[in-house]
């Protein structure tokens, strides 16, 4: 395996220039470079490319043109990550508050392994996951100022105020080892079934961390594939061999299944700064189309009309 060395400013610069991307300003370049990190900024070049056999950029390709692929995908996962943390909010709260009103507010009630599931393939997992919470309340409830008031103030810490320190992918991992019937209490209040609203939620925790940590996130593939909704339908995606090629463990399956998650007005304002965000992206590009990257993501040329579909109207088309 070859050794990836150090290379400076300068040389970075030449590396870009000797696949033929076009460098109006070095100084510019460098600036970006030293500020944003080659290798991350490198991630978008496949775009760009000639071919991913040549290894050169496309002819006219500049640096311009790469920097704002980045800026967009930074742009579209701020975008994401605010409303993720909508949805990880409001499933938190609905959580607590269905669980808490059956099994009782104080650790030592809501806390019990009989409260979940009593599958024998999963009891293992029930058990350490009430590890990580019980472990969760001794380290975080000195460093949060809630969990502190309650801890001192009444010596106990409730569902709805630990929900706050847990991460959302073990909140998710809690949900997918209730009762059934808990779990259904909680997808209704979606209007999904439990099987499809335990399939979003690693999806949602996976894309919430993603979006934490400024990884790329516009043309990530999941590996959890969703099942085919009524959107797919109306909105006329393309069908290969019975399959839908695209808003299935894309970036639009996202956008889909905030769809479903998310208030009408929440996902209209969401749609709006997408739609701005692609503007912007599609006045900085030379060397290829905005398309180019709608079809990299898996949206639809009508994915804008998500917004304005009634979910009524629609769930009546899909029982024809």
């Amino acid at each position: 395996m070859i050794e990836k060395q150090f290379k400076t400013l300068d040389e970075q610069v030449e590396i870009l220039k000797n696949k033929h991307l076009i460098i109006h300003n070095e100084d510019y370049a460098k600036s970006i470079l030293l500020r944003e990190n080659y290798f991350f900024l490198n991630g978008y070049r496949h775009m760009l490319m000639k071919s991913s056999n040549e290894r050169v950029y496309k002819d006219g390709a500049t640096f311009e043109e790469l920097y704002s692929l980045f800026l967009f995908d930074r742009t579209f996962r701020n975008i994401c990550f605010k409303n993720l943390l909508i949805i990880e909010n409001n499933f938190k709260s609905i959580t607590s508050y269905q669980l808490s009103k059956k099994y009782g507010y104080k650790e030592r009630d809501y806390l019990k392994a009989k409260n979940f599931t009593r599958r024998p393939e999963k009891q293992r997992q029930v058990n350490d996951l009430l590890k990580k919470m019980k472990r969760q309340i001794r380290v975080n409830g000195d460093q949060h100022s809630a969990t502190q008031h309650y801890a001192c103030n009444y010596g106990y810490i409730p569902l709805w105020i630990l929900v706050k320190v847990l991460s959302f992918g073990i909140v998710s991992e809690m949900y997918s080892i209730l009762k059934q019937d808990d779990q259904l209490a909680i997808s209704n209040i979606y209007g999904v079934d439990v099987e499809t609203f335990s399939t979003y939620l690693p999806i949602l925790a996976n894309y919430r961390n993603l979006c934490a940590h400024e990884e790329i996130v516009y043309d990530y593939k999941t590996q959890k594939v969703i099942g085919d909704t009524i959107y797919h339908k109306v909105l006329g995606i393309e069908k290969v061999d019975g399959e839908y090629v695209s808003g299935k463990n894309d970036t639009f399956a996202l956008i889909i299944i905030m769809k479903l998650l998310l208030d009408a007005d929440k996902f209209k304002s969401m749609t709006i700064e997408i739609e701005n965000a692609f503007r912007t992206l599609d006045y900085n590009l030379k060397t290829i189309r905005v398309d180019d990257v709608l079809n990299k993501m898996g949206f639809p040329s009508n994915w804008k009309d998500l917004a304005n579909i009634e979910r009524s109207v629609v769930e009546n088309e899909w029982k024809r």
